[in-house]
């Protein structure tokens, strides 16, 4: 017993040491390689996003200001959907690459802009819109001490001194690409010289005899192309055949899309409410029926102009009689139960003059309910006694939308779901001459209105309608068949050679693809990036995705088929592209063989078996020969004199080989031409655009590392 309990003691330590030694490995290799391969403690920075020119672009900073570019496109109510956090993303990143090439060459050049430049940009003749429109007043003047005390107010640390500060940013950055822009284009100069040669040149004409021998002439299966034609090829034109960081994709697809049972059973659940639809007689009945059914419609309590009633079975929809139901039928995506509400005259366009007095004053002091009812009722009844009501607007109305326009507005039928329902029912419900009070509960306009509907136009019949409708989903027994059966696929076909005899086995459809680390998107999917994403930080060639990927209604099984590194185009990538040039090449070597030492047109023509041809008053500015095309080749010899006395070498253009004869050089005088007025023009428009070339050849020449696929 006692040599086994030492045994027994020394395997405790041995055991204590291993899982020390484990826990030390453990720690060591987080360290290493940090959480989620994101990088550790000695693996540089896990945040940066991407370096330019070696300055580091930190993905906090860039999450920051993608988040407040979000916010502000809900204020403005802007549906945040994918594609638009994927355009935001993509101008950001094109910003802060911009922010640190041009950073660099403002510091070269000393353009900068100062805090007294930065108020004479805030505060002076021409504010940015947004302090215009909220510190103009009614006689269209800009408070811009106003405007300077609101900003001064601003405090540290709030999110509204953050979202000016950005502001203010990029009001900067804007002044300093002016004068970028504008001292490079203050250097461009095109010579008078040069604009009057062009002109001469342009106004050139020649006419030419030739003969084209066609490569078609020479069948393509006679050619062969070796990888080493390729290689050579593309190695002489390498800046043509540039490739970015990309992938070759195939992908399969299972269809989770509604079956026609799906299809069926929403039809009937329908059915099944068009008795309790037609039986809701008030709003609330109405508007409580439709949110416990999920419509997705949601009840307008409103009417529309017949005219306005663009929408498939309008007719019958305005036969209905009043509480009568129609449908089931399908309207677009959903299916829909359509319900007459109503009927009544209304007008398509109304004007109206108003005066607010609101039970909260725009000093932000509390007016109690009681206040505003006295005070509005006192405004009334001096307007009643020969009140002027222009100027009652002037000195009372808290609406300072309409102060300089006497109160007045104009609103559209369509306008009517945007106004308080109070409102909306006094001007458009009402009748020409109208005056009426009405308290307002909407927060912007919360008080009393005192409206007079000035004039109404267009007068006819409008239809309160209730739609419950449902949209045709996929049920779950759908979902869960497709999701299944690619499931399977992808757990069954680990190598892309079993991808390529299944997919055939099951005669599913194999869709390729090229993607770049920077898409969103996969043609003939749509948005995508969690493919891309896989496709770039997972997978190697030859690769087939573990899971399949809910992508719209379908899910995908991808496969990785090509991995091109950015640089030169390898012999594979690049054949397809280059083939056809490379087997031109080789036909035209046939062929000049085959004109041999032809003195002229005729006997090229019986050399070839092709016929001799004319083209008139080509213009040396023009880019394509009548009857032949895009032969530039061609045009320019059009112009050589020395074709005149004897024929041309044989030239190979896109289409074949051809030989010419030039007959006749001729110029057409150009009685419009002015130097000067060209010279302007041409000025300018270098100037304009000169800007933005200037920074896509500063972004050419950087040295960037984008490593965005890695975060989002």
């Amino acid at each position: 017993m006692s040599v086994i309990q030492k045994i027994r003691d020394k395997a405790a330590w041995i055991v204590i040491g291993a899982i020390a030694l484990a826990l030390i490995a453990f720690i060591v290799q987080d360290a290493f390689m940090g959480q989620g391969g994101r990088g550790g403690w000695f693996s540089g920075s896990s945040t940066s996003l991407g370096k330019v020119n070696g300055t580091n672009i930190d993905y906090r900073d860039f999450e920051t200001r993608y988040k407040m570019a979000e916010e502000n496109y809900r204020a403005q109510n802007y549906p945040v959907n994918d594609q638009l956090r994927n355009n935001i993303r993509e101008t950001l990143w094109n910003e802060f690459v911009e922010d640190v090439l041009m950073g660099d060459e403002y510091e070269k050049l000393g353009i900068r802009v100062g805090e007294k430049e930065l108020g004479d940009i805030l505060y002076g003749a021409n504010p940015p819109q947004m302090l215009k429109q909220q510190f103009t007043d009614s006689t269209g003047h800009f408070n811009a001490g106003a405007a300077y005390q609101a900003v001064k107010s601003l405090k540290k640390g709030t999110p509204q001194f953050e979202s000016f500060q950005e502001f203010q940013y990029s009001l900067m950055k804007s002044r300093q690409k002016e004068k970028f822009t504008s001292l490079l284009g203050k250097s461009m100069y095109v010579p008078k010289w040069l604009l009057e040669k062009s002109n001469a040149e342009n106004s050139q004409r020649s006419s030419i005899s030739y003969v084209n021998v066609p490569y078609s002439s020479i069948s393509d299966s006679t050619v062969k192309i070796t990888d080493e034609d390729v290689k050579e090829y593309v190695n002489k034109n390498q800046e043509m055949y540039k490739q970015e960081n990309e992938r070759s994709l195939v992908y399969v697809t299972f269809d989770a899309a509604p079956s026609q049972p799906d299809s069926l059973a929403i039809f009937d659940a329908l059915v099944k409410q068009k008795e309790a639809l037609a039986a809701a007689n008030t709003t609330t009945d109405i508007q409580t029926l439709l949110a416990n059914n999920s419509s997705e419609t949601p009840y307008f309590d409103g009417y529309v102009l017949s005219s306005h009633m663009q929408m498939g079975n309008a007719d019958t929809l305005r036969k209905l009689a009043d509480g009568q139901v129609f449908g089931p039928y399908l309207d677009g995506p959903n299916y829909t139960l359509a319900k007459m509400v109503g009927r009544r005259s209304m007008p398509d366009s109304v004007k109206c003059r108003h005066i607010l007095i609101k039970i909260a004053d725009q000093q932000g002091q509390t007016r109690t309910d009681s206040v505003a009812h006295k005070l509005i009722d006192s405004i009334v009844a001096a307007i009643k006694g020969g009140a002027n009501f222009d100027s009652m607007v002037v000195k009372f109305s808290d609406d300072a939308g309409s102060k300089d326009k006497k109160g007045e507005y104009e609103f559209s039928s369509m306008q009517f779901s945007n106004l308080s329902k109070e409102f909306a029912e006094t001007i458009f419900y009402g009748n020409t001459g109208d005056k009426k009070v009405v308290k307002v509960e909407a927060p912007a306009y919360s008080g009393y209105h005192y409206i007079e509907v000035l004039s109404q136009k267009k007068i006819e019949t409008a239809f309160k309608l209730a739609y419950l409708s449902r949209p045709i989903v996929p049920s779950d027994e759908t979902v869960n068949g497709a999701s299944g059966m690619a499931q399977q696929f992808a757990s069954e076909n680990r190598s892309l050679d079993a991808f390529n005899d299944n997919a055939t086995k099951k005669k599913l459809n194999k869709f390729p693809s090229e993607v770049k680390e920077s898409d969103f998107m996969i043609m003939g999917l749509g948005e995508s990036r969690e493919i891309i994403r896989w496709a770039f930080t997972e997978a190697k060639k030859g690769s087939v995705a573990e899971h399949a990927y809910l992508v719209g209604d379908k899910y995908v099984v991808p496969a990785v088929t090509g991995v091109y590194e950015k640089g030169t185009m390898s012999v594979e990538k690049a054949r397809p592209l280059v083939e056809y040039k490379i087997r031109n090449i080789k036909k035209a070597e046939e062929l000049t063989k085959k004109i041999g030492n032809a003195a002229t047109l005729d006997a090229v023509a019986q050399a070839t078996g092709q016929q001799v041809r004319r083209a008139d008053s080509l213009a040396f500015a023009s880019t394509f020969i009548p009857n032949v095309g895009p032969e530039m080749r061609v045009l320019g010899a059009s112009f050589n004199k020395d074709y005149q006395a004897k024929i041309s070498t044989p030239i190979k253009g896109e289409i074949g080989v051809f030989v010419i004869k030039v007959e006749n050089i001729f110029s057409t005088p150009n009685p419009n031409f002015d130097a000067k007025a060209q010279q302007q023009q041409m000025q300018q428009q270098m100037g304009a655009m000169i800007g933005y070339r200037s920074i896509e050849i500063l972004k050419k020449t950087a040295d960037i590392k984008d490593n965005r696929i890695k975060f989002f």
